[in-house]
């Protein structure tokens, strides 16, 4: 199934279901009103949305509209947690090489997971408005879960079993506010505002063979301007799992049903594979150059980011925004 939430005004949108190729779409309110009404009843309504999954794929539902991405909130407007690891360990390397700093052993076998905010989270073409470009604009090109409740202290293979939709993410960062926060020593806050998400939701089933248990498998097209930066591979350099991740998540507490869970910016050791956020290009140019000279997010910028399975087709369908710098933010 692919599932989205339509803008209807309020704070959590309306649920739909969606056609694979994301061409027709259905309100299904008489099951599940929100995508978290969903979550929350999932072994009650699952079935149900499935048999009308199917009917709005075999074309022979009458309330069925085209869809429109453009009509679309986060598939999670505002969700109980997000949760953001960072399994991609050429990323970590390439940020901390860039300052100087060795990646410390424990690293390699105890995954960074930060808690984001979660409780305005942006649909896939809603502007990235910031009052001051000199916070150091970037992108995040990542992947993530969609969990149903798991205990505190749940395996590794039990939390993947728990897992219920995947999503795309932008995961905006403004990257000159990270070392004074860091120095803090107490985490994110300022420098991890709202992240963006795509148009659907879907089930891990909807994957087929690019969803192993583990790793979802699939092409990461990333775009700035008209330019693409990023051709990366998701399952790809992938050191810890999203079933790693999920079990790190609740080694001491459980999480509830629409918990989000992010495997951090992909990001791949193969030549060609372009970056998945503009501080790893940065990175590359002071440790080749001495200095860093591509420029982050400017006002009238834009950022697409897209994921294909190994047939071309889009699963989640684009995000797609715009960067908007202004005073009254």
């Amino acid at each position: 199934m692919k599932l989205a939430t339509y803008r209807d005004g309020s704070r959590d949108g309306q649920l739909v279901l969606v056609t694979t190729r994301l061409e027709e779409a259905v309100f299904v309110s008489d099951i599940a009103q929100t995508l978290q009404c969903a979550l929350d009843r999932w072994d009650a309504v699952e079935r149900d949305l499935r048999r009308r999954a199917a009917l709005l794929e075999a074309g022979q539902l009458a309330g069925a509209f085209p869809f429109q991405a453009s009509m679309c909130m986060a598939p999670l407007p505002r969700a109980y947690q997000w949760a953001d690891g960072s399994a991609y360990l050429n990323h970590v390397e390439l940020v901390r090489k860039a300052r100087g700093a060795a990646m410390p052993a424990e690293l390699y076998s105890d995954p960074l997971m930060y808690q984001g905010g979660s409780d305005m989270l942006l649909g896939p073409a809603d502007d990235i408005v910031f009052q001051d470009a000199s916070w150091g604009i970037d992108f995040e090109a990542e992947l993530a879960l969609i969990l149903g409740d798991l205990p505190a202290g749940v395996s590794a293979e039990a939390a993947s079993k728990g897992a219920r939709l995947a999503v795309l993410v932008n995961d905006v960062s403004l990257r000159d506010l990270i070392p004074t926060e860091l120095a803090k020593g107490f985490g994110f806050v300022q420098s991890k505002p709202a992240s963006a998400f795509s148009p659907v939701a879907v089930t891990l089933d909807e994957l087929g063979s690019a969803w192993d248990g583990e790793r979802v498998h699939l092409d990461l097209a990333v775009w700035r301007n008209n330019e693409q930066v990023g051709n990366l591979r998701s399952g790809e350099d992938m050191h810890f799992s999203f079933a790693d991740l999920a079990s790190h998540l609740c080694r001491t507490r459980s999480v509830c049903a629409g918990t989000l869970l992010g495997a951090g910016t992909v990001s791949n050791r193969r030549a060609g594979a372009g970056f998945g956020c503009i501080a790893e290009k940065r990175m590359l140019e002071i440790l080749e150059e001495g200095r860093a000279a591509t420029p982050y997010l400017q006002d009238g910028e834009t950022v697409r980011i897209e994921a294909f399975d190994s047939s071309g087709h889009t699963v989640f369908g684009p995000i797609h925004q715009k960067v908007v710098v202004s005073s009254c933010a």
